[in-house]
């Protein structure tokens, strides 16, 4: 993307914070001034004035499948309001697990009100929620602000800290969790569904009380305690629930065989993630951190031409990405393979990557100046006990905390007044091919790609438009005629692989249907989100250009960067609500 010239305004705040992290990370051995700026200077500012279209300009390109026979029509709106309360946050709990203010970009949150970097099934489930049918999902996105060089005034940065103190005592203790009963009912015949739907919400209950019961008795008992007071009741009192909604259904169709072998639950460790398993839990068990410190780069590049300056920053700051990515795989598949799990799995592809990351750096130096030899000898990581070296490719120094939000809500290099949506709309939709099964509890989904220029476009989608001409999705900021809004439309993958409920790059446990459609073998339909948010932008500001998404630094507000985050913390209940709507092509509204 073409570089923004020029000085541009930023908060006197945000300077001060950006020029400590300077300050903090050249002590570290760390060179990422492209990526957090400089004093007084904003690296990103605007928006390449390049990337603004006039809408009339974008030929109609968004089209949907044509239905088959027996596609499910039907949509789910949910009411979840549009930030009124002002949640936001830099974090990520669904790409981003445990790194706080990873995401470096604030995001615009509706529905689940605890929603930041430690998240886990049970403190999102222990939340409040602004949806009106008490739907508890997350639903987030990087927020939008006016940028006009002017002193904009934001609301003050509202601290996340409570809600992770919950959220990391929520982790640290074991929760128990149980297979979702939703996601393998048979289509509900409208006569059970109001006893369908009571003893889904009875499952959820149980669930909820031997939790609390596990925390009242900590301690009490022998070794098989769990198991004999808590486990095999909860199991009993599934049986019952289960055969019930079998029963129930049997009566007008065909009565489900087997929901009884998902009774049985099991006690396990929290984790950020939420794990893979279908359940209300999951993930890795507690105990000492080992992390993946690797070589120091930074450090041993010679003098770096001015030329070279801008990439060789971007690339450090990737490969500071892929040391964190790497060490929250090593959490969320611990106990996962055999005894070279690690080395084959994590820190073998880990060194691929860092070998072609040095060697873009070194060939960037050596366009102007003598190309550095040797480089790739600081690719292979080694692991060890966690020492705070997360995110450093220097390994021997600790990196310093990511920034928050300033007191108006800023961040290096995003900055502007954000513009809270006028509209946001939730929707949750068909498949073109068939009837749709309900999505797991916990299912966590991601819509588009934080990150282009690292990751390249293969995930990104776009999805700029302007009101009234929604045929036509852009990957630019549009320019809309005057009585036309600006507007985002994200849509979520909905093929589901019937097992998982996140995925190691949170991408393969849920893709998207072919242009038919359809999902692939082995897939199955789930509701489709559809998140569509309406801005009320002036026309003279978008003319002038002064209009842009919040980003990851490295992407200098590049519309393409777009994207949005959702995890499904909906009851069974309303989830089955949801799949029979949906399936019976009606349109309904909570």
């Amino acid at each position: 993307m073409p570089g923004n010239a020029g000085k541009h305004r930023i908060s006197r705040r945000t300077k001060i914070a950006t020029g400590v992290l300077a300050l903090a990370v050249a002590a570290g051995g760390i060179a990422v001034s492209t990526t957090f700026g400089t004093p007084g200077q904003a690296s990103a500012d605007p928006a390449d004035p390049a990337l603004y279209i006039d809408i009339l300009k974008v030929p109609p390109n968004n089209f949907a499948p044509a239905n088959s026979r027996g596609a499910s029509t039907g949509t789910f709106t949910v009411d979840c309001g549009r930030n009124e309360n002002q949640h936001f946050n830099p974090d990520n709990f669904v790409a981003q697990p445990g790194v706080r203010n990873g995401a470096q970009h604030l995001h615009d949150y509706v529905g689940n009100l605890s929603s930041n970097a430690d998240s886990n099934n049970k403190s999102l489930e222990a939340a409040g929620t602004t949806c009106k049918n008490g739907d508890k999902s997350a639903y987030f996105w990087p927020v939008v602000r006016i940028d006009t060089e002017d002193e904009e005034k934001n609301p003050p940065a509202k601290p996340a800290d409570g809600d992770r103190d919950q959220a990391a005592q929520d982790a640290a203790s074991p929760a128990i969790t149980c297979p979702d009963v939703a996601s393998k009912l048979p289509d509900v015949p409208d006569s059970a569904m109001a006893e369908v739907n009571r003893n889904l919400d009875l499952l959820d209950t149980q669930i909820d009380e031997a939790n609390k019961r596990l925390v009242s008795t900590r301690g009490q008992g022998g070794p098989n305690f769990v198991q004999n007071a808590i486990l095999g009741p909860l199991k009993d009192k599934r049986v019952a629930t289960t055969d019930r909604i079998a029963i129930a259904i049997g009566r007008t169709a065909a009565k489900p065989q087997g929901l009884g072998s998902l009774a049985p639950c099991v006690l396990k460790e929290q984790a950020g993630s939420g794990g893979s398993g279908v359940s209300n839990g999951g993930g890795a068990p507690g105990g000492a951190a080992q992390q993946i410190t690797c070589p120091d780069v930074a450090s041993k590049l010679p003098a770096v031409p001015a030329s070279a300056k801008a990439e060789v920053d971007r690339n450090l700051q990737l490969l500071n990405t892929q040391i964190q990515e790497a060490n929250q795989r090593l959490v969320s598949t611990q106990g996962q393979g055999g005894p070279n799990f690690v080395q084959n799995a994590i820190l073998g592809p880990l060194k691929d990557k860092r070998v072609a990351t040095i060697d873009r750096m070194a060939i960037a130096i050596g366009r102007t100046a003598a190309r550095p030899q040797g480089l790739d000898a600081l690719a292979p990581c080694t692991l060890g006990q966690g020492n705070n070296n997360n995110g450093n490719n220097g390994g021997a120094t600790a990196t310093p905390p990511l920034p928050g939000p300033d007191a108006n809500n800023e961040l290096p290099d995003n900055d502007g007044q954000i513009q809270r949506p006028a509209k946001v709309s939730i929707t949750f939709r068909g498949s073109a091919a068939g009837k749709v099964v309900a999505m797991p509890k916990f299912l966590r989904a991601l819509s588009g790609d934080a990150k282009p220029s690292i990751n390249g476009t293969k995930n990104t989608r776009a999805a700029w438009t302007c009101t009234g001409f929604e045929n036509r999705l852009t990957d630019k900021y549009p320019i809309c005629p005057e009585g036309s809004k600006v507007e985002r439309i994200h849509d979520f993958p909905s093929c589901w692989d019937g097992k998982n409920t996140d995925s190691a790059n949170h991408r393969t446990h849920i893709v998207f249907p072919d242009k038919a459609g359809r999902c692939a073998a082995g897939f199955k339909a789930v509701p489709q989100l559809r998140t569509t948010l309406v801005y009320d932008i002036p026309h003279d500001i978008q003319v002038k250009k002064q209009y842009k998404v919040d980003s990851f630094p490295s992407e200098e507000h590049n519309p393409l960067s777009d994207h949005d985050d959702f995890a499904n913390v909906m009851s069974q209940s309303i989830m089955n609500q949801v799949v029979n709507c949906i399936n019976r092509n009606k349109t309904c509204n909570a």
